[in-house]
């Protein structure tokens, strides 16, 4: 993979391209006249991917992929609907309240991030953690940059902390009650095949099953409520003690283990 910059970059543009480049670890091109898929031809290095470094964030571009990148797209109306007083399916079975403490352990694109943010308002506080170091810096320096019409959700934006970690390794760090609500949403198993947006996700995500031992951490870890999104018909809410939810028309269903 190699970092460049989007056409016509100015200098701080290109010392942002560079600074991305050197957090990933990975070669930086001048753009100069070149297209994406020109620079995929002529670098060796551009086999995996370009990342295009601009002022409103990161763009990744694979060969025959849609490129990724960061939108809030779906998140940006449910958050939209619960600061008006509305209902969020999540958030409901969550019990998320102003003042929470939340850990989402697997980010993806942030779009639960934010709705908890929402959630849990300026008092509470969101952490975010991301195993792809890619997708990880996507997320990230787009929650940095991008602007919505409503200030407030900009600024549940910015709020949430970003932590290129994987879950499991991070829950062990943590001390005992440190979160109110601990949350999972791996990559489903079997997919949710109208989410045509998630799809340039499936190619950079971390694509692992949710372990016993990163629930029981997750036990130990949260004060409330340990959360799992999945899909309505897998079989992990019983494999990893999950309280099934009720069954309704839609695809995406979230199990909660409840703390004393």
């Amino acid at each position: 993979m190699i970092v460049t910059t989007i056409e016509r970059p100015d200098e701080e543009t290109v010392r942002y391209a560079m600074r991305i480049a050197e957090e990933l670890g990975c070669a930086y091109a001048p753009r100069r006249r070149d297209t994406i898929r020109g620079l995929m031809r002529a670098k060796p290095e551009a086999a995996d991917g370009v990342l295009a470094a601009g002022p409103e964030g990161l763009k990744f571009s694979q060969r025959d992929e849609p490129p990724l990148f960061y939108h809030p797209s779906m998140a940006f109306i449910r958050a939209k609907r619960l600061r008006e007083g509305g209902y969020d399916a999540m958030a409901h079975a969550a019990g998320a309240k102003p003042g929470d403490a939340v850990l989402d352990c697997t980010a993806g694109l942030g779009s639960d991030a934010l709705v908890f943010s929402v959630a849990v308002g300026a008092e509470g506080r969101v952490t975010a953690l991301e195993a792809s170091p890619l997708l990880h810096l996507i997320v990230r320096e787009g929650m940095r940059t991008y602007q919505t019409e409503l200030p407030d959700i900009n600024e549940a934006m910015r709020r949430i902390q970003h932590i290129k970690a994987e879950h499991l390794a991070y829950l062990r760090s943590l001390p005992d009650k440190s979160y109110d609500i601990v949350y999972f949403d791996p990559m489903f198993t079997k997919p949710v095949m109208a989410s045509a947006s998630l799809m340039p996700l499936r190619t950079v995500a971390e694509d692992s099953a949710l372990t016993q031992e990163a629930v029981m951490e997750a036990r130990r870890v949260a004060r409330r409520a340990v959360m799992l999104k999945d899909h309505r018909d897998s079989k992990e809410f019983e494999r990893l003690g999950f309280i099934r939810p009720r069954r309704t028309a839609n695809a995406v269903a979230y199990g909660v283990i409840t703390l004393r």
